[in-house]
């Protein structure tokens, strides 16, 4: 008796992964598989188990972008579509200044006027912060580099998901390894926390030396913040004299 194409396949033990395959094809995605016989189902992994045939595993994302070049790094920022943020946003914000500075100033995510210009720190913000960086004797372009925890907008300026903080991490720290900074400044709760890996607040991480990828890290408030809370510049003020002297004894090869 000459069998049909399906009971040959279902035979050789090849029928529920014909199927599976045929199903992808059609909708370039991983199906769920439907209920087979016992001693079928049992040799299936489950759905969920499947790799996806359009989406590397998050390993294989960050060890990528962990060996990429600089400009390959910008490629990948500009394209990425890892998290819903992309959805919204005008244009990635990678980051602005001197890819080989001493210093580097870490924000929290692009706002309206950063999210149009494709530059981080802009309007009032951007320039209260040139203005902390003119007092340091620093200046954006030259021995600065200034980036932020994401590298989109979030609608309505809300706090950033972890779930976003996470996609985009990787990003940062091939930032970090590139850049090869001797200090970095945490600007607000949210860089800090994020960077850190803490809860704990601004006012409790200030005037301390923290460490982000084996680089020296100072916590200080965001330049929005302190554009609200006008009496916190002076405090702001106390955190830069500090960086300054890390920095100092970094050069000098001395722990502060």
């Amino acid at each position: 008796m000459r069998l049909g194409r399906e009971q040959v396949l279902r035979e050789l033990e090849l029928l529920p992964m014909w199927k599976l395959k045929q199903a992808a094809l059609q909708t370039k995605a991983v199906p769920q598989v439907a209920a087979e016989p016992a001693s079928v189902a049992e040799a299936l992994p489950e759905a969920s188990a499947l790799p996806s045939i359009m989406e590397p595993s998050s390993e294989d994302r960050n060890a990528s972008i962990a060996q990429m070049d600089w400009q390959a790094l910008q490629s990948c920022v500009s394209h990425c579509e890892a998290c819903v943020l992309s959805q919204t946003r005008t244009q990635t914000v990678f980051g602005v200044g001197n890819p080989n500075a001493e210093w580097m100033f870490i924000g929290e995510a692009p706002g309206m006027e950063e999210d149009q210009q494709g530059v981080p720190f802009v309007g009032q913000a951007g320039h209260l912060l040139d203005n902390m960086l003119l007092a340091m004797a620093l200046q954006r372009g030259q021995n600065v580099y200034i980036s932020n925890i994401l590298k989109c907008r979030p609608p309505e300026n809300c706090d950033p998901h972890r779930g976003e903080i996470t996609q985009c991490a990787p990003y940062l720290q091939r930032q970090v390894a590139l850049i090869k900074p001797r200090l970095i400044i945490a600007l607000g709760r949210v860089a800090a926390q994020s960077l850190l890996n803490t809860q704990e607040n601004v006012a409790d991480l200030r005037g301390k030396q923290h460490v982000y990828q084996d680089v020296p890290v100072i916590v200080t408030y965001h330049p929005a913040y302190l554009l609200r809370n006008l009496p916190d510049k002076a405090k702001a003020w106390d955190d830069l004299c500090y960086a300054n002297s890390v920095m100092q004894g970094l050069k000098s090869g001395v722990s502060s």
